[in-house]
């Protein structure tokens, strides 16, 4: 907690976005970091603590479109914005894995699984943005997350499967 004077503690401010399609709000202190909020004050855990500097990609989250570490980023930058973590890919009422996700699992994209949300957020807003199944193109968009598994051969190949079925849905 940030301390004001001897005594005195912030009590926070309060800021609201949206999460996964639902409005929320949290009255935390503005640079407390977004990974923290996201996992102990709204209790989204999917989203991972790797390095906790910004080198990893595990805690990945998309922000207003773009992917972001939620480990550098303060909530105070995110008031008012768009927010999805990996709970939000797929579909929470019927508990249906997204397209990207379900190719993990066909895959073995899915490994140890430290990486696997910040890959699936990175992936996510890769397919959002049009791109395809090019290998080239897929190792360029998930160059911000490190796979201690050394498993990149799957995790691409489950980008290109996802991809492949998007471009034959069109």
């Amino acid at each position: 907690m940030t301390t004001l004077r001897e005594g005195a503690v912030d009590p926070g401010t309060t800021y609201r976005f949206t999460i996964n399609g639902e409005p929320r709000e949290v009255s935390v202190p503005g640079m407390r970091r977004l990974l923290d909020v996201i996992r102990e004050d709204l209790d989204l855990t999917g989203t991972k603590e790797g390095c906790g500097e910004g080198e990893c990609g595990a805690c990945s989250v998309i922000l207003d479109g773009m992917v972001v570490d939620s480990c550098l980023v303060p909530v105070c930058q995110v008031d008012g914005s768009r927010l999805r973590t990996v709970e939000g890919l797929g579909d929470v009422e019927t508990e249906a894995l997204s397209p990207l996700q379900s190719a993990f699992l066909e895959h073995g994209g899915a490994q140890c699984g430290i990486c696997t949300p910040g890959m699936l957020m990175a992936a996510q807003v890769y397919l959002d943005d049009g791109g395809g199944a090019d290998e080239d193109d897929i190792r360029e968009a998930i160059a911000g997350n490190l796979c201690r598994c050394t498993g990149y051969t799957k995790i691409i190949g489950a980008i290109e499967a996802a991809a492949a079925a998007r471009q034959s849905d069109r």
